[in-house]
Order: C-alpha cells, then structure tokens, then sequence
C-alpha cells in the first residue's frame, strides 16, 4: 500500500518520507479499510515535532480517517465488509495510523458514515467533531446557556457553534481573529462574533449579556485565554477546556474563586466508552438529518502529506486540512 511515514519526529519536510509499506491484514476484532480521506489535526503534527515518544520506529501519522471495510478479522461480522466508516484514534497508542491507502483497527474504532456525508467530511470527525461535542455537553450540557466559542472558526470551534445551538443554547458567541473567520463562524450560526484583535473581549461579552457573563466557556487555548476567564464566565459557570498553546497555564485565583467557576479538562482521545457511544449516536443523527456543515479548507493528495502537516501547523487554512488517500 502507499503511505507516509516518519523515523525520526523534526520538521515535516525533513523526516516524512512516501512510498510502499505492506498493506495490514485484520486481527480478531478487527477490520481492515480502504482509506479514502485522512483527517490531518494539530496533535498530529505536534507528535511528529516530538511533543510525545514515538510508539514504534517507524509511525504513519494521523488518527481521522474515512473509507470503505474491505476485510474483517475474526469473530467480526462479514456483513461489515463493503460499509462506508470513519475512524477514530488510528495513530493513538498505535504506529500506524491514517495516511495511508489502508489501516487495520478495531472494529469498533470503524464508525458506520451515513451515505450523504462524505468522506473527507468523516475524516474530520475523529478529533474536531468529537472534541467539539464533548465540550458542550458535559457536565450538563448547553440547553438555555450562553456559551462562547473561542476560536470559533477553528476546525473544533466550528462544529462546536452549530452543536450548541442543536442542543439549545439560548446564546453562542464566538471569537475570531478577522473578518473572514467571522463570516466562518456566523454561518456556522454564531449568534454573535468578537474579533479579539480589534475589540475587548471581555466588554464584549458584558455587552451582549446583559452583564451577566456566560454559562460555559469551550476554550481552545488556556495559557492564552486563562486571566479573561474570570471576565467572561458567569457565576458557576463551567469552562470546557481541550487545548493549551503552552504547557503550563496560570489563572488568576482570587477571581477564579470568587466566580465559583469549573474548569474541566478533557482529551477526545481518552473519552469514556459510555460519552463515545452516545457522541457516535449522535453525530450520525445529525448527519442523517442534514445538520451538520462540514468545513475543508484544502484537500491535498498523500504524497504532500509534509506539505499538510506545514498548512495546519502555520495556520493557514480556515477549515480542516485533508488527504485524499
């Protein structure tokens, strides 16, 4: 099969290679898929800069991905053969993940696409339409909260907009850093659009809350954002937090205190079985009904898979980066 790996973690242009690995045969409990799109993520190209140990010598990257069942191990249905899936945590824990013609995963790690998503759209949904669900339904969920979005043009961000207002949010903010991107998060339905760089956040927020502040926070980068905290959040409010530009986050206690707010850290890697099941539920309800929207910002073939990794580590693309495999 054709694939792109790396020996050693660097720069993208400097350890990728492409070419011809053997293609994987299904274990028990497996099931082995043609891989038509793989979904590429800033995790990915954090661990092939050396952000974590590498599993093995030699790693295909990426965890997202969609395609086609073409075998099944044993004890796995044969019936699964021929299925449209999109996979979750192909590289998590493992060496080989998505960017590649082929992946060998557990079976349950193969999630049924409905057949009017596509699948570059299903390889988006491993890490940012998990992520973005998660940060608005724990703890309760978003039904009658004001919520703000930051980042809300980013691959999460964008399907955190819409997810909050599939379950009832009474108000979503979002922050932006241009007016492209507030465009990206009003039609992903943004009731409001804060560009950071320009106006006062937390003004912001008092203002179109009447003073009140908002219920639940989904925070993209910690360290950056952690002293607004306090500013924004309503009393008891909750901040569902998924990532952090730096590894160590200050936040300024007394106001933290004072506010009785809730900081909660999650990785979607590690999601309890129970909130995947019902994320994968989900998810696949609202792809049937139409409700998502899918934003790819650029399609690029494996073999420019460094090139990729390059695009979403600059910030360059508004939207998710994708291969077609």
């Amino acid at each position: 099969m054709r694939a792109a790996w790396y020996e050693r973690t660097g720069p993208a242009g400097e350890v990728i290679a492409v070419g011809e690995m053997p293609t994987p045969a299904p274990a028990a409990g497996e099931v082995l898929v043609r891989l038509a799109a793989s979904g590429v993520n800033p995790s990915d190209w954090k661990a092939r800069g050396g952000s974590r140990p590498m599993p093995a010598p030699r790693v295909i990257p990426h965890s997202d991905g969609a395609g086609v069942i073409e075998a099944v191990g044993a004890g796995i249905d044969r019936a699964r053969i021929g299925q449209r899936v999109w996979v979750w945590n192909g590289q998590w824990k493992r060496a080989f993940g998505t960017a590649a013609e082929f992946i060998a995963v557990p079976s349950a790690q193969a999630v049924r696409l409905p057949d009017g998503t596509g699948f570059e759209a299903g390889a988006c949904l491993g890490i940012p339409a998990l992520t973005a669900w998660r940060a608005v339904q724990v703890d309760g969920g978003v039904a009658g909260q004001r919520v703000l979005v930051a980042g809300g043009a980013g691959a999460v961000g964008h399907y955190a907009i819409q997810m909050a207002k599939l379950l009832g949010a009474a108000q979503v903010i979002a922050t932006v850093s241009s007016a492209a991107k507030a465009a990206h998060a009003t039609e992903a339905g943004a009731d409001a659009v804060i560009d950071y760089r320009r106006e006062d956040v937390a003004d912001r927020v008092r203002d179109l809350t009447g003073g009140a502040g908002v219920d639940r926070v989904v925070e993209v980068d910690l360290a950056a954002n952690g002293a607004l905290l306090p500013q924004v959040i309503a009393p008891g409010g909750t901040c569902a937090c998924y990532g952090s530009g730096r590894a160590e986050v200050a936040l300024p206690f007394f106001p933290m205190i004072l506010s009785g707010a809730a900081v909660r850290f999650f990785i979607v890697y590690e999601l309890p079985p129970a909130a995947r099941a019902a994320a994968e539920a989900q998810l696949t309800a609202w792809m049937e009904a139409g409700k998502l929207l899918h934003a790819i910002g650029r399609v690029l073939p494996l073999a420019e898979c460094a090139a990729a990794h390059d695009l979403v580590q600059r910030g360059e693309v508004m939207g998710n980066v994708v291969l077609a495999c």
